[in-house]
């Protein structure tokens, strides 16, 4: 079976050109509760957010689809699917681009972070169907991971947490060397560095877009807490230990820029919310970055800003999402674009105050 990289094909880094930004409708009434309108209007606030840079095409259940079109307006795109639930990061496609730009995808086996929920089988269908709309060339992997486990620095780098790859309840009776090989083979990357920890209750097992992402070649945000007492004390400090004594796949090494975790939120049932300035959305010429109402919002913002100059950063409150689980990075799948001349690379300047 030819792998991407057999074929050239691998994952562009997230500020790469997109052509579109994918994201799913919340319609799993057993996850959200009395929290499901709320969490659908702050799904419509970041589709529109996104909206300002780039298309965005919303799948929805087809009798959610006119709701979904009225919350979020003319400027995105609504389509019918069929589905379980909401995280398109998770269950949607990983694109890629070949070396003459041709689209490619990889379809991971989908299993709902360990049969976590259920059902999840139309889950596990709709990346094959969303490559086949695009018209995309698919890469079935012999793999269960989701696309939030992972992620590249469009030059040869993966980084990826350990705990949410090597683990039974996704890949029983696979090493991590075998899993490494798989994770390497379609994406198109040549180094993986493994972290040893996500986020204290995390229940994806600990997906990096949580805890740590490329922000330009040889260059890692990292979310870091002062707090000693705090459970996510012990994992981040290990994740700082092994990425400042590494180097990326092309020998360089990392440049740290530290990210505030939030204050602790809990989920209503006595456990944590997974809050992270880490799982943000990179547009064309935008970012939208999750805002908590904490104290630590604006120093979060101004990181970033400083972290993509030229792009407009758009803080968006995500708390009623974050009750289903996930953030801005969970919710969305960029769909890249092939390579343009530099005119036509969409940019933007970076306002302090331009806050949802």
């Amino acid at each position: 079976m030819r792998t991407p990289r057999d074929d050239g094909f691998r994952m562009p880094a997230e500020w790469a050109p997109h052509a579109r930004c994918w994201m799913a409708w919340p319609c799993r009434e057993s996850l959200w509760g009395d929290g499901l309108e709320a969490a659908r209007d702050g799904y419509a606030a970041v589709a529109k957010a996104i909206a300002e840079f780039e298309p965005v095409t919303m799948l929805a259940e087809p009798d959610c689809l006119t709701d979904a079109s009225v919350r979020c307006g003319s400027g995105v795109a609504c389509m019918p699917m069929e589905m379980d639930d909401s995280w398109m990061r998770d269950s949607g496609p990983t694109f890629l681009l070949g070396p003459d730009g041709a689209l490619a995808a990889v379809d991971w086996v989908f299993n709902a972070w360990g049969q976590r929920y259920r059902p999840y089988d139309r889950d596990a269908a709709l990346a094959r169907q969303v490559i086949d709309y695009v018209g995309a060339k698919r890469y079935p992997a012999p793999l269960v991971t989701e696309g939030g486990a992972l992620h590249v620095d469009g030059e040869g780098t993966l980084l990826a947490v350990e705990s949410s790859l090597v683990n039974d309840n996704r890949n029983p009776g696979k090493s991590r060397d075998e899993i490494e090989a798989l994770l390497l083979a379609y994406t198109g990357c040549s180094k993986l560095i493994w972290l040893p920890g996500g986020l204290h209750a995390d229940e994806t097992d600990g997906h990096v877009d949580n805890v740590a992402c490329f922000t330009s070649p040889g260059v890692v945000a990292a979310v870091v807490t002062e707090d000693r007492e705090d459970p996510n004390w012990e994992a981040l400090q290990a994740n700082l230990e092994v990425l400042r004594s590494t180097t990326d796949a092309v020998g360089r090494e990392l440049t740290l820029v530290p990210l505030p975790l939030p204050k602790a939120v809990e989920d209503g049932q006595g456990g944590r919310l997974s809050l992270s300035y880490a799982n943000f959305y990179v547009a064309n010429g935008g970012v939208i970055l999750p805002g908590f109402d904490d104290a630590a919002d604006d120093k979060a913002f101004d990181t970033v800003v400083e972290l993509f100059p030229g792009r407009r950063v758009v803080q968006v409150p995500v708390l009623d999402i974050l009750r289903g689980g996930g953030g801005i990075h969970c919710i969305t799948q960029q769909q890249p674009a092939p390579p343009a001349a530099p005119d036509e690379t969409a940019t933007g300047e970076a306002s302090p105050d331009d806050r949802a």
